[in-house]
């Protein structure tokens, strides 16, 4: 049986890199994040920078959903109950 060596598929092609998330104003796991990825970086920790990244990317979901539904109780008021 012979011994594949070589990728016979061409050229691997890879995404862009992501954005760089930032840390929402005010959140505190995001700023340790932050300071975290920076230490990495000042570090030339890559691999840890990417990972911070990450999780920063995956706990910014919730200030979205937070800050829309601030916005739609605030500028609409509060709801109206049954009466």
């Amino acid at each position: 049986m012979k011994q594949q060596t070589t990728i016979d598929d061409g050229p691997i092609d890879l995404a862009p890199p992501l954005d760089r998330p930032e840390p929402a104003e005010g959140c505190e796991v995001c700023a340790a994040l932050a300071r975290q990825r920076a230490t990495a970086e000042a570090g030339g920790d890559w691999s840890r920078v990417s990972d911070c990244n990450i999780e920063l990317r995956g706990h910014s979901e919730p200030h979205v959903s937070r800050r829309r539904a601030a916005r739609s109780t605030t500028a609409a008021g509060p709801a109206a109950g049954p009466g």
